[in-house]
């Protein structure tokens, strides 16, 4: 079993195109079902023909004892079906038994996001006065003004970004490239910044990844989760009592462009969603405000009981 995980995750990173970060999630999910099987086996090998329905039922069933949420259960699921398709084209197993378990019921929800006040505080919490500040607030404006991934915005590379245009050229999910435009606060974010890049690389005298934008002060590329520590240590050290994330600021852009009347299919090309359904979620949120618009203010809104 072992080495056909090994050959599935080799499939989604060289012919799918898969983020690290995809194909790492997908060897935990694996990795967890794999053991999962082995349960009470010691050393017997596990061929995945030996794998039915009912086993994978049963492994869900588990996840669910253990208290993992639905959408974590959804997600394994998910990691679990992609694998036995691609055994299933490689004709290691006759039938696909994983197209036999249904996916559990998730709920509705619709995405968080920050006003434009939220916005504005914590773009102004990075002291740019410091080298990590000017830096730490380029990334903040260009979440925010562009709407992008976290993995998108550590991926970025000194050539991907025209200051000129005003465009970034970013690969998103299974490496797909397009550009996105950016503002003016984001271009002078940027411009502030890139002295701070150069004096850096100076200094550390780095040449393994030398084009890439975003650097810890080591010289380094940036990853997701050094700027996920970062915002976790402006919001506690400000006064503010929200919990941020950076997929936040990819929420809030996608709000706001369309409580101002931006049209959905250009959202939908900015975030780089393939499918409209994903961006329609935020046709929900604009409503909900408007319910809430209405049911403050119009003098009909509440019924009164008759006298």
């Amino acid at each position: 079993m072992e080495e056909w995980i090994e050959s599935f995750l080799e499939y989604l990173k060289l012919e799918r195109n898969c983020s690290t970060h995809t194909v790492n999630a997908y060897r935990r999910d694996l990795g967890e079902f794999r053991a999962y099987l082995s349960q009470g086996r010691g050393e017997a090998r596990i061929e995945p023909a030996e794998i039915d329905h009912i086993t994978i039922r049963d492994f869900l069933g588990t996840l669910h004892q253990k208290g993992n949420q639905k959408t974590s259960v959804a997600r394994k699921l998910a990691a679990v079906r992609s694998f036995f398709r691609f055994l299933h084209r490689e004709a290691v197993i006759e039938k696909n038994p994983a197209r036999l378990v249904q996916t559990p019921r998730l709920p509705k929800r619709n995405p968080r996001y920050l006003s434009l006040q939220e916005v504005e505080t914590i773009l102004d919490l990075p002291d740019t006065a410091s080298e990590a500040g000017v830096r730490d607030r380029s990334m903040l404006e260009l979440l925010y003004g562009t709407g992008m991934r976290i993995g998108e915005l550590v991926g970025l590379n000194i050539e991907d970004i025209s200051l000129k245009q005003g465009l970034l050229k970013v690969r998103g999910k299974g490496r797909k490239e397009r550009l996105i435009p950016f503002g003016s606060a984001a271009a002078e974010s940027i411009q502030s910044y890139l002295p701070v890049r150069t004096r850096v690389l100076k200094r550390t005298r780095r040449t393994d990844e030398p084009n890439a934008l975003f650097l810890n002060l080591r010289g380094t590329r940036l990853t997701a989760r050094s700027v996920q520590r970062l915002l976790n240590g402006y919001i506690q050290k400000s006064a503010l009592f929200l919990n941020v994330h950076p997929h936040l600021f990819r929420h809030s852009f996608a709000t706001h462009l369309l409580n101002r009347g931006a049209d959905l299919r250009a959202i939908q090309e900015l975030l780089g969603h393939e499918s409209l359904s994903t961006t329609q979620r935020y046709t929900h949120v604009e409503m909900e405000d408007l319910l809430r618009t209405y049911r403050s203010a119009h003098p009909r809104a509440h019924s009164k009981s008759k006298p």
